[in-house]
């Protein structure tokens, strides 16, 4: 099993997004409102606020995805949100990050 962090940039896509983890049998998530580094540094301490005017064309938050999937469905999940998003290595379609689990409690795989 493998644990999926992905930082989806254009929130409006994040239907899309779960609709393409059920179609690949994922049925979990969890779904967390996030806001990058930056953009804090920007607006809420006042000796980076110089930083505002490079950060005008981005979103104010972001939303962060997190689920336990099986290994075999990884690349799977990187292409379905590809094709949703555009390219990860294009800066500013998001973050997607896998990791092994090596002790898990608490899941209930469905």
């Amino acid at each position: 099993m493998k644990l999926i962090i992905f930082v989806l940039n254009q929130e409006e896509r994040l239907e899309e997004i779960l609709e393409a983890f059920l179609e690949l049998g994922i049925n979990g998530a969890t779904i967390l409102d996030s806001i990058g580094m930056g953009r804090i540094l920007a607006h809420d301490i006042p000796i980076f606020a110089g930083f505002q005017n490079l950060l005008h064309d981005t979103r104010p938050g972001n939303k962060t995805i997190l689920s336990v999937v099986p290994e075999n469905k990884v690349d799977r999940i990187i292409q379905a949100i590809e094709q949703i998003i555009g390219s990860l290595d294009e800066p500013g379609n998001g973050v997607f990050i896998c990791m092994p689990i090596d002790i898990i409690k608490g899941y209930k795989q469905l």
